[in-house]
């Protein structure tokens, strides 16, 4: 009884986080990340990570600023570190933790391109590239295979020196992920 009403919950919270993500969609960007940040006071700093990594994930994607965007990537990378092959399971058995990871690292790799840091652009696609193996053979991995193919066209015409590639040995990056900011 108690894992049925555990089930029942997190489904509730995916399909609050999947109606901000319509919102988004639908181009209302404002009310989704007011939406996304007031679950994310919800589920916590220290709340399922499966949770975390998905509304991080759509949360970067409404942000205007790409600093901010950058954050909320990292945020969902290490939400999705956190995550375990029975947790995603539970929620969905044809989710695979793998495939999440090509996914994440284009939009890390697109964030450096935006932010001016080619070598950690470089160092996020080529470990995309390492994972992408993990995706299917479907509308969904072929489109996140085309997405890495263009950023990295792109990111071969970017100059090489002067960036050290980002990361600090532990978190790609190197960016602490405080706490997210509320927007005015």
């Amino acid at each position: 009884m108690a894992q049925q009403r555990a089930q029942a919950a997190d489904d509730a919270m995916m399909t609050r986080i999947g109606q901000a993500v319509m919102l988004a969609h639908a181009g209302d960007r404002e009310e989704a990340r007011d939406r996304f940040l007031g679950l994310w006071s919800e589920i916590g700093e220290d709340g399922d990570p499966l949770h975390r990594c998905t509304l991080a994930h759509y949360m970067a994607d409404t942000q205007d600023d790409p600093a901010d965007e950058l954050a909320w990537d990292l945020r969902a990378l290490s939400a999705a570190d956190g995550l375990t092959g029975e947790r995603l399971a539970a929620h969905e058995e044809s989710l695979a933790l793998r495939a999440l990871y090509p996914s994440l690292h284009l939009n890390l790799a697109a964030d450096y391109v935006k932010l001016g840091r080619p070598g950690a652009a470089r160092s996020h696609l080529a470990r995309a590239w390492s994972v992408v193996d993990a995706l299917g053979d479907d509308g969904y991995g072929d489109g996140v295979r085309a997405a890495l193919t263009r950023l990295e066209q792109r990111v071969a015409g970017l100059p090489v020196e002067g960036d050290d590639g980002g990361g600090d040995g532990g978190r790609p990056g190197g960016e602490p992920l405080g706490p997210p900011r509320r927007s005015s």
